[in-house]
């Protein structure tokens, strides 16, 4: 309450400073573009995958923190204020941010003029849209200047911090009337760009970040601000940015509203340009014409909240405990949706970079939202079943622009495999659709290799089996079910990854008994399943592996009283026991 607090109706977090001990974030996008944005406008854009297509640039770990985002400021005559607080961090008279679901408003005044940003992205489209709402509340008439600033990533995040003796010298822009285009490297082996535009006409644009900003300035004094103009500068290597200046008139109570668009299109390669050396524009225009007016933007706010009351409503508790039923009727249902969407690929503690979607998190995350969005609890299944190795094995990791499984985050994760197995289980209880079972689904991408969803549990199955230790338990591999109990890995050497290490023995004496738990659990499921589609002879060998398991978690799995959470490298026991060499 400090801070901020719930407001039930409108479903939405009200914070009402800009001083929160850490920035408080919302995530924009219901399907292919996604946003993280912060109470103060902080975070960034990209297009389905935080790493591979980053839209625009952000600061982790940065001092001061929380910079870089969807700024926009405001001169009038020698004062300056962004009505997000930052970068500028001008005083407020006022601040509230609503943090909705999909969509964030802040609200400010400073000096009797109030502004109102509103953050969303629409359904199927791959825009953020911007809507900013000034209003005079004094009785003099007044003349301000709009700046808005967004700094473009190029494209993939990794490289983008690393590799500066290219990346500083391939920046591309191009500007058609309030419209700037960040076109780096679409010549030559992109077919996709960005945009960013403004509803009405700029008395000046910048493209490039140092004219914007200055030499040794950051983003709370850049030159263009404080000069009252930019400098219609156009990027030619270095950093590209997008920022324009608009003069505003507003006489006493009068508002004006602006729509602001961050835009993401993809053109087919044989459609690249529309002649030669002129982007083919066409799906741009046609984004930026349809919301064109603050009508069609509010119209499609509308559609986004109809959305989210399709989502949340089929599944409601009334009681009389207020923060149960906030919980389960708003917040964990789109806490569900959001790692659905995501599956921790970027957060404000995941980069976005070190890793793609988890085989296991995505598998684990369909449990909570697969009542919500079923049709695409389906898709996600299939994606997530066609990364799997034909050995049943899987990679822990892929990346969502390409469905492929991440080899840097590697495979031999020996818990993975099951959880595909509970997946489709969780999807047939709630839908019934047994059909899926029947889909040719390829091994590793590679459509040669496809067989169907139901060969790929029977290999999820046989992988625990054709991996077992010296007590016929489940081998850990790189790591099991607790995430990083690595016991059969060991490194003297810094900088060695925990997770796809080697070990220097041979890998077939850890055991983890959380994973012959999960391997029993999940046989269940998968023995209820091949009961259902009439295969009782499977059924049974499901049951008699499954049993076999239990006996050997029954032989090794306790010392004494104790239970034993796994054996290591060595062979010895991990336990709880205080007699135990190998306690924890």
């Amino acid at each position: 309450m400090k801070y901020g607090h719930f407001d039930d109706k409108q479903r939405e977090y009200i914070i009402e400073t800009p001083k929160t001990p850490l920035p408080w974030i919302n995530y924009l996008g219901t399907e292919k573009m996604f946003g993280l944005i912060s109470n103060t406008a902080g975070g960034y854009n990209f297009y389905r995958d935080a790493r591979l297509r980053r839209i625009t640039r952000y600061r982790y770990n940065n001092v001061p923190r929380d910079l870089g985002g969807r700024y926009f400021y405001l001169k009038e005559n020698d004062k300056i204020w962004s009505p997000s607080w930052q970068p500028v961090k001008t005083e407020l008279d006022s601040y509230k941010c609503r943090h909705g679901l999909g969509y964030t408003i802040i609200e400010s005044e400073k000096d009797k003029i109030s502004a109102n940003l509103l953050f969303f992205i629409p359904i199927d489209e791959n825009i953020e849209i911007r809507k900013v709402s000034l209003t005079n509340n004094s009785k003099e008439t007044r003349s301000l200047k709009l700046f808005s600033f967004v700094e473009f990533c190029l494209w993939d995040a990794l490289d983008d911090f690393t590799d500066f003796q290219r990346n500083l010298n391939c920046a591309e822009a191009e500007v058609v009337g309030s419209t700037i285009y960040h076109t780096t490297e679409y010549r030559e082996r992109r077919n996709h760009y960005a945009y960013y535009t403004v509803n009405t006409p700029c008395s000046s644009i910048d493209t490039d970040r140092d004219a914007f900003l200055g030499n040794y300035n950051g983003f709370d004094t850049p030159d263009a601000v404080i000069n009252g103009e930019c400098s219609n500068s156009m990027v030619s290597g270095w950093s590209p940015i997008a920022s324009h200046c608009i003069n505003i008139e507003l006489a006493p109570g009068e508002s004006k509203e602006l729509v602001f668009l961050l835009g993401y299109v993809e053109n087919p390669k044989e459609k690249k340009f529309a002649k030669s050396g002129v982007i083919n524009k066409k799906t741009a225009e046609r984004q930026i014409a349809q919301y064109a007016n603050t009508e069609s933007v509010n119209k499609a706010l509308n559609e986004l909240k109809t959305y989210w009351d399709k989502i949340l409503l089929p599944f409601q508790i009334e009681c009389e405990d207020a923060k149960l039923a906030r919980m389960v009727n708003i917040w964990n249902p789109y806490q569900c949706m959001v790692t659905f969407n995501l599956s921790r690929s970027a957060s404000y503690f995941e980069s976005g970079i070190g890793r793609g979607m988890g085989f296991r998190d995505s598998n684990q995350d369909l449990l909570g939202f697969v009542h919500q969005i079923p049709e695409r609890a389906r898709e996600r299944i299939l994606d997530i079943a066609a990364t799997q190795l034909r050995d049943g094995g899987a990679y822990h990791q892929y990346q969502p622009l390409t469905k492929r499984g991440n080899p840097d985050a590697g495979d031999n994760f020996n818990d993975d495999p099951q959880w595909l197995i509970l997946a489709v289980g969780a999807y047939i209880r709630e839908t019934g659709d047994l059909a899926i079972l029947n889909e040719k689904v390829p091994y590793e991408n590679i459509e040669e290799f496809s067989e169907s969803l139901l060969d790929h549990l029977f290999r999820a199955h046989n992988f625990t089996l054709n991996n077992l230790g010296p007590h016929n338990l489940p081998l850990i591999g790189r790591a099991d079910w607790n995430d990083c109990l690595n016991l059969n890995c060991f490194s003297e050497e810094p900088g060695e990854s925990f997770q796809t290490t080697a070990n220097k023995g041979d890998g077939k004496t850890a055991e983890s008994l959380m994973i012959a738990g999960l391997f029993m659990y999940a046989a269940k499921e998968f023995e209820a399943m091949l009961k259902t589609i009439d295969k009782p002879k499977d059924a049974e060998k499901i049951n008699n592996a499954a049993e076999e398991m239990r006996k050997n978690v029954n032989l090794h799995g306790k010392d004494k009283e104790w239970f034993i959470r796994a054996y290591d490298a060595f062979g010895k026991k991990i336990s709880s026991s205080e007699n135990d060499e190998g306690k924890i």
